[in-house]
C-alpha cells in the first residue's frame, strides 16, 4: 500500500503532492489496477492533514480516469500509468547515481537540481529534434 509523505515546505499544495505521489507509484509499478488506496481516515492519521485536502485528490485522480471511488468499499486504482519504469535496469544504475551523489556531499536540492537540468537539457533537445 502506498504511503503518502506531505513536504509542507516544497510550496506544492497538498492535494498535488498525492496525486503526484500516485501517480509516480502507478508509473514505478508500486500501484496497479485493482489496487485499493488508503482510506481518507488513514491518510489523515499518518499525515495529519485536512480531510477534504485527501477527496480532493482522489477527486482529481478520479477525474484523470486514474482511480475509481466504490461507495462503502474504498477507492480503487482503475489504470496504470505507462510501463512499469520501476523494473528497469536504469533504476539501479539511478539509485547508485544518487548514492554517489550523496557520498560526493550533495544534499536532496542540490541532486533535485542537478537532475531537473538533466531533464531538461536532454528532454527538451528530444523534443526539438522530433519537430
Amino acid at each position: 500500500m502506498i504511503e503518502f509523505r506531505i513536504d509542507r515546505h516544497s510550496g506544492v499544495a497538498t492535494y498535488l503532492q498525492i496525486v503526484h505521489q500516485t501517480e509516480q507509484a502507478l508509473r514505478m509499478g508500486m500501484l496497479e489496477p485493482g489496487d485499493k488506496l488508503p482510506t481518507t481516515r488513514e491518510v489523515v492519521e499518518a499525515t495529519a492533514i485536512n480531510p477534504n485536502t485527501v477527496l480532493k485528490a482522489y477527486r482529481e485522480l478520479e477525474r484523470s480516469g486514474l482511480v475509481e471511488a466504490k461507495r462503502g468499499l474504498g477507492t480503487f486504482v482503475r489504470r496504470s500509468l505507462g510501463s512499469a519504469v520501476g523494473d528497469s535496469p536504469l533504476k539501479a544504475e539511478l539509485d547508485d547515481w544518487a548514492r554517489r551523489a550523496m557520498d560526493a556531499g550533495l544534499d536532496r536540492d542540490d541532486v533535485a537540481a542537478l537532475f531537473g537540468y538533466a531533464l531538461e537539457e536532454h528532454f527538451s533537445t528530444a523534443c526539438k529534434e522530433t519537430s
